[in-house]
């Protein structure tokens, strides 16, 4: 697997940044290579993207989401990805905001890219260019502000 950390601190309130974080369909505005994010209900996401110069398709599973601390994710199809964006108040107007990524990278081309540190450059940058959106804009364009819990010894999500 590879994995990719980054934070960023944007000057924002927490609640603003988290908001825009929730705006998943806005994504292609910040993240290189995402061309498309569709929600398709709380918790299931479609997206597409151009990964190693080729077209890919995977849907994504919110397994947990708390309002102003945390999103977590997984891959139900495509390749294999995982991760969580955490959100820490750093003042009234300063957010940190984190994230953690994996994904199993397929093919030559992209076990190539992941040994050159594609992945842990794209992340920093996606971040900084999240930072100045939310920072430009000084407001989120929506939010969602609903909790999501996985609960497997439950058997339920």
């Amino acid at each position: 697997m590879a994995k990719a950390e980054h934070s960023v601190e944007v000057h924002a309130p927490i609640r603003q940044v988290y908001d825009q974080w929730t705006q998943f369909e806005q994504f292609p505005n910040f993240m290189e290579g995402v061309e498309q994010v569709t929600q398709l209900d709380n918790k299931r996401l479609h997206w597409k993207a151009r990964v190693g110069g080729k077209e890919q398709e995977w849907d994504a599973e919110i397994t947990e989401q708390l309002p102003d601390q945390r999103i977590a994710w997984r891959s139900i199809s495509g390749d294999p990805n995982a991760g969580v964006v955490t959100f820490h108040r750093l003042s009234d107007t300063t957010t940190q905001v984190m994230l953690q990524l994996e994904y199993e990278p397929q093919g030559a081309v992209e076990k190539a890219g992941s040994a050159l540190g594609f992945l842990d450059r794209e992340v920093k940058t996606d971040l900084e260019r999240f930072k100045g959106l939310i920072e430009h804009t000084q407001e989120a364009s929506g939010g969602w502000r609903g909790e999501i819990e996985d609960h497997p010894e439950l058997g339920t999500r």
